[in-house]
């Protein structure tokens, strides 16, 4: 029987689509194309339209007919979604999965009636009749996965989530694409079992987790013991919301990445079998013994597939699998041996581990170790560590790609395939940032890099809820095949995030974009500006672009308030946009105190000092107190909430506060993971710049030159002061952003209009 036309048709599109994703070799790309999703077609089908439901409400079931047919992915299972009208108001999707389904209604969502989901708020202003697919539109990703989270964002961002909070990113997800995510949560419930089995007492395993705030670098073999221990009833409540992200995600049509032994143990080990060959690896960021050196297991000790396939076998007995498992053994961490075979047998052990359980394991590692590295992993220890994993039979995440790619000087991985990814943030830190022409190009010159083996792109940020725009172009840019016109994709995505065009809102985001959001070459965003780093004498002030952008953008979006103030995802854009030039205008004050210090200025030290500590820093504590997605109140009640006792609240309180600010007892990793929260700002970065000027005038005043580490001594106790103070904030907002965001305008943008050299409005 002839198919018809139009079948015909999308076949031939997905076809070519499929030729030019793939210069992946056919062997290699067998292994990938098995990895399907194994919920039913209709399931999918249903999941999507109660997404649709939660999304839209009720109108959601009359103004979409939604279906899922595997076979239109075709034999390299690219995803593809069609959009057509056969029926007046109501809009036909079909899609390959449900996320390819999903995708296809937020395509017609944005493009079709203006709308906009972010992680900072949504804008679905639908017209009564939703307008009609004039021609049938089919899209067929490139990309056979579009990939989310690092491990890091696990404790960066997720820790405290409950259900809703769950259900509202993985609703995120999939209208954004994503059909491969990590699946990280509850693996300790499943340890406890494992080590409780393998003969360790409850203090041996107490001793070993880290508290709930850390839990990612305990896992990787980075810490143990730091902020805990685990109280069971922690391992319960993840338990319970393993179960429900597992099946949400799956009933989706997404891809879940499973935990993985990597080959470290808890020291109990060594007291149960003490003839087990481990070795104790060095000290890990600047934590010593006490909290960090990880045991690892000899490869070819027996105990490494023992304890590996134990604790595999019970993870898939309890949550199923989709049959990719993330390990990550040397993160971070240099390896015992630089002896290519030493570094196969270890990679040979952990994929030995997984299809001891699983025959058809595909292993997703980490790409984060060879960039950061990059004296001990030369190109014949990547290749030893890599090719000791049959080809195709592991995943490999350029987890940086947008500013050091790996895959360019590993001959793309030495025949591995990877994922091209952007890593965008470091620590969860606010701070307008993104390398949007790098993202724009690299993608697709990893693709047309000789023998690619590239077989998707990918979000991995340390942290989310920031920097919308970022996520929205790379997610837009999983389905393209050729880089996007940026001035001209930055114009429709402020349309869509407002719900309506206003040229100088759409101003203001070209201009960010070529700014803020344009940082070219090897680009980090850890957020180094003085404002959020403890004050010294030698703070760096250095910026990646020209600060009068900022500030002219914030003139705009301000400009702009009276007309878009109704929209929240505007409010939150001008809470943000301020902040950034408040930040820039610490930078300018904090030269000036240093200045005045240097050049003996006393009047001048205390007026200005006076301004940051008394005016500036309070007004910038007001503003982001004022919006609740800049709240540090919700930081800490989400940690408290999960606490079953006055105890646990206790301890992870203190968990939530010390990741934000010490990040260690002893302030081991400070302000990795700085926030620009309403009260943390006032109580904690306040506090330490009121010392610092104090400090600077008491030395001029007394005619004694200040001395760093006395400093750092007094400044210690303010920031312990902080963590363990119990202080409650507000996990609701207070004041109007309006109003505040005009009142810091009138007053700081004529200094901002000095320091940038703008024009006078």
């Amino acid at each position: 029987m002839a198919l018809p036309l139009r079948v015909l048709l999308v076949w031939a599109i997905v076809a070519a689509a499929a030729a030019a994703a793939a210069a992946v070799p056919g062997p290699v790309w067998e292994s990938i194309a098995r990895l399907q999703p194994e919920t039913e077609e209709a399931r999918q089908a249903a999941a999507v339209r109660e997404l649709l439901e939660r999304l839209l409400g009720p109108r959601a079931a009359s103004a979409f007919s939604v279906s899922v047919n595997r076979s239109l992915a075709g034999p390299r299972g690219l995803d593809t979604y069609q959009l057509s009208s056969r029926t007046l108001g109501v809009v036909d999707v079909a899609g390959s999965s449900g996320v390819a389904a999903a995708s296809g209604i937020y395509r017609y969502l944005k493009d079709f009636c203006g709308c906009h989901v972010s992680w900072s708020g949504t804008q679905l202003r639908l017209p009564d009749s939703l307008p009609p697919v004039p021609t049938e539109i089919t899209v067929t990703s490139p990309n056979r996965f579009r990939f989310y989270q690092n491990v890091c964002t696990q404790s960066y961002s997720y820790v405290w989530w409950n259900w809703d909070r769950w259900e509202q990113e993985i609703d995120w997800m999939v209208l954004h694409g994503i059909n491969m995510a990590l699946a990280f949560t509850g693996q300790e419930a499943i340890w406890q079992r494992v080590y409780v089995s393998l003969g360790l007492n409850q203090s041996e395993i107490d001793e070993y987790f880290t508290g709930p705030a850390f839990l990612a670098w305990n896992r990787m073999g980075n810490l143990h013991t730091w902020a805990g221990p685990l109280p069971l009833s922690w391992h319960l409540k993840q338990l319970y919301l393993q179960y429900r992200i597992l099946e949400r995600m799956r009933s989706l049509g997404m891809i879940t990445v499973l935990p993985a032994f990597s080959g470290h143990v808890p020291r109990g080990i060594l007291r149960v079998f003490p003839r087990v060959n481990v070795t104790q690896l060095g000290s890990w960021s600047h934590f010593d013994c006490t909290y960090s050196c990880a045991y690892l297991l000899s490869p070819e000790d027996p105990m490494f597939q023992v304890i590996g396939t134990l604790y595999l076998k019970e993870l898939v007995k309890e949550f199923g699998t989709d049959h990719v498992y993330s390990a990550d053994t040397f993160n971070e961490m240099r390896p015992l041996s630089s002896d290519p075979a030493y570094l196969s047998k270890v990679s040979a052990a952990v994929f030995h581990s997984m299809t001891g359980v699983d025959p058809s394991a595909v292993w997703l590692m980490q790409g984060w170790l060879f960039q950061h590295q990059p004296d001990f992993w030369q190109p014949a220890q990547v290749q030893a560590l890599l090719q000791g994993v049959p080809l195709g039979r592991m995943v490999v995440l350029d987890l940086f790609a947008e500013s050091k790619p790996v895959y360019s000087w590993t001959e793309s991985f030495y025949g591995q395939p990877f994922i091209w990814c952007m890593l965008q943030n470091f620590g969860g830190n606010h701070g307008l940032f993104g390398s949007a022409e790098s993202i724009n190009q690299g993608p697709f010159n990893a693709r047309d890099f000789l023998n690619s083996t590239m077989v998707g792109v990918g979000l991995t940020p340390e942290g989310i809820e920031q920097n919308d725009v970022m996520y929205e172009l790379m997610t837009d840019l999983g389905w393209h095949k050729e880089p996007v016109n940026l001035q001209q994709w930055v114009a429709k995505y402020a349309a869509q995030r407002y719900g309506v065009m206003n040229a100088q809102a759409t101003q203001a985001w070209q201009l960010l974009l070529q700014s803020v959001y344009n940082c070219s070459g090897a680009c980090v965003n850890h957020n180094r500006s003085p404002l959020v780093h403890r004050p010294s004498l030698r703070m760096n002030t250095e910026l990646w672009y020209n600060q009068s952008d900022v500030y002219e953008a914030w003139r705009l979006l301000q400009s702009s308030a009276s007309k878009l103030s109704t929209s929240s995802t505007f409010c939150y854009d001008l809470v943000d946009v301020t902040r950034q030039a408040v930040q820039q205008l610490v930078n300018e004050y904090y030269m000036e105190i240093k200045q005045a210090f240097q050049n003996h200025t006393l009047s001048l030290l205390l007026t200005t000092g006076g301004v940051l500590i008394y005016d500036l820093l309070p007004e910038l504590d007001n503003l982001l107190s004022s919006d609740e997605r800049f709240l540090l109140g919700r930081w800490l009640e989400a940690a408290r909430t999960m606490a079953t006792s006055d105890r646990e609240a206790d301890l992870y309180d203190l968990n939530a506060r010390n990741q934000l600010t010490l990040w260690g007892p002893n302030g081991n990793i400070l302000d990795y993971a700085n926030k620009q929260f309403g009260g943390l700002v006032l109580d904690y970065y306040g506090m330490r710049w009121s010392l610092f000027v104090s400090t600077l005038v008491e030395c001029l005043s007394t005619g004694t030159p200040f001395h760093q580490n006395q400093f750092n001594e007094a400044v210690f106790q303010v920031e312990q002061g902080f963590i363990y103070s119990g202080k409650r904030y507000p996990a609701r907002a207070t004041g109007n952003t309006l109003a505040i965001a005009t009142k810091i305008f009138l007053k700081y943008y004529p200094s901002a209009m000095k320091h940038g050299h703008l024009r006078a409005v």
